[in-house]
């Protein structure tokens, strides 16, 4: 592996392009029309546009991503996340050309990508699962009965859904079966694929993920966890390490539970295994996110592991450079996503030019983004501006930190979350760990306008 085709946009092109060059290996961007005058465009050694603006026209367009590796000679490709990063039939492609797929294989993309059937493979691994159907449900006569046996609430889940989309809740009978038909044909048109299956809903849930690493060899650690309970309309917005109410027995419980699924799968290179955990410190196997993910930022401050560099190792061969004794956590961390939203106006887009961009410094304080100041934020693409990640010797520390890392970042031009995350680094509820997944919805519907 000489040359890297990074296959993506924004920060974490920029991450995974920063990564190679620490490797000595060379790096080819992608771009479409509306990131010629992106970062990543700017940081790689190569560039190439791939196409228009809207993503199914450049980003996820298979033929112009390999015919800009035949051009350029990369014989790589990184998929970041989003995108292509958890398309097996992109990783197969890939594979038979001849590229090296920064990844999972394909198999195990399609293994863990189908929920009914990542979910079988996790209590199979002796992995703690949410309540529900036995895989898919074929229509509603099943469904009724399946539900019957669960009881209210339960969400229906797209079998192909993820990152939050794809899923409906239903409360009573009555609305389960409006849910119902209207799950499958939201799935059938988002996902292209109909097919559903129920879990019973947890009430009061929070979020908890594990960080894996697995080899070609059959070696396979996990770097802790991180705890995602502040989302909106499950999308995260402050992401935490080591997750403030597990207990050391706790945390080294899920840990091995989470290397259990991800060796069932045969999988390698990096991924997380998320589970929900209820108010009884019970924790139920969720799904599986084969490829780094977002919050990757957060472990990396907590254990002084690069996780870019461990995939690209990987996929050139070499076994794991940790084993489990080894790894070391320290102190606490928090990342909040900077996006380009309007949390006064329920987190409306605010796309834009950014008038000024002064990110903050200091100690203990990390930024990964692909802004400057003069760069347009288009409206084609997830809106994140940065992420602001901070670490202390406590949470407190850490939340201190945090505030003084957000009061020094400035930005103009576009709306932006900072008010938000600084409203809730002043909020009882956070501050004391006395919240779940639901909470930033209910401020939300209560009116709440997080100002600062």
């Amino acid at each position: 592996m000489k040359k890297v085709l990074v296959a993506n946009r924004g920060e974490i092109a920029v991450r995974i392009i920063r990564a190679c060059h620490d490797l000595g290996l060379q790096t080819v961007a992608v771009y479409s029309q509306a990131d010629a005058e992106a970062l990543h465009v700017l940081h790689a050694d190569e560039a190439i546009c791939i196409g228009e603006a809207p993503s199914n026209r450049s980003y996820l367009k298979i033929p112009n991503i390999l015919s800009a590796c035949e051009i350029t000679g990369a014989d790589a490709i990184h998929p970041g996340y989003g995108f292509l990063s958890e398309n097996a039939n992109f990783a197969s492609i890939c594979e038979s050309c001849g590229l090296n797929f920064i990844g999972p294989s394909p198999e195990a993309i399609a293994l863990l990508g189908d929920k009914a059937r990542a979910k079988a493979t996790a209590k199979a691994a002796g992995c703690p699962v949410i309540p529900g159907s036995e895989g898919v449900v074929a229509d509603i006569k099943q469904a009724r009965q399946e539900v019957a046996k669960l009881g209210f609430p339960v969400f229906i889940k797209a079998v192909a859904g993820g990152g939050g989309k794809g899923i409906r809740i239903a409360h009573s009978e009555e609305e389960f079966i409006k849910q119902f038909t209207a799950a499958r044909a939201e799935a059938e048109a988002s996902f292209g694929n109909p097919d559903v299956y129920l879990e019973k809903m947890i009430v009061g849930p929070r979020h908890i993920e594990v960080q894996v690493l697995g080899d070609k060899h059959g070696h396979y650690i996990h770097l802790g966890e991180r705890d995602c309970t502040t989302q909106r309309r499950r999308q995260k917005l402050i992401e935490e390490a080591p997750s403030p109410v597990l207990t050391p027995k706790m945390r080294q419980k899920i840990g091995e539970c989470a290397v259990n699924v991800v060796k069932a799968a045969g999988y390698y290179s990096a991924g997380t295994v998320e589970f929900l955990l209820d108010k009884n410190q019970n924790f139920y196997f969720m799904e599986v996110n084969t490829r780094i993910q977002v919050e990757h930022t957060v472990t990396e401050e907590l254990t002084g592991i690069d996780l870019v560099v461990q995939q690209l190792k990987i996929a050139q061969g070499e076994k794991l450079s940790y084993k489990q004794k080894e790894i070391v956590y320290d102190g606490h961390v928090m990342q909040f996503r900077i996006n380009a939203e309007n949390p006064e106006h329920n987190f409306t887009p605010s796309p834009g030019k950014l008038e000024y961009y002064l990110p903050p410094g200091g100690p203990h304080v990390r930024v990964d983004s692909a802004c400057y100041s003069g760069y347009t934020i288009p409206p084609n693409y997830d809106s994140m501006i940065a992420k602001l990640i901070v670490k202390g010797s406590t949470r407190a520390e850490a939340i201190a930190i945090g505030k003084r890392a957000l009061r020094e970042f400035h930005i103009g031009g576009v709306h932006s979350t900072i008010d938000f995350h600084l409203h809730m680094l002043e909020d009882e509820k956070f501050i004391s760990c006395d919240f779940d997944l639901t909470y930033i919805d209910a401020l939300i519907a209560q009116g709440c306008q997080f100002k600062n």
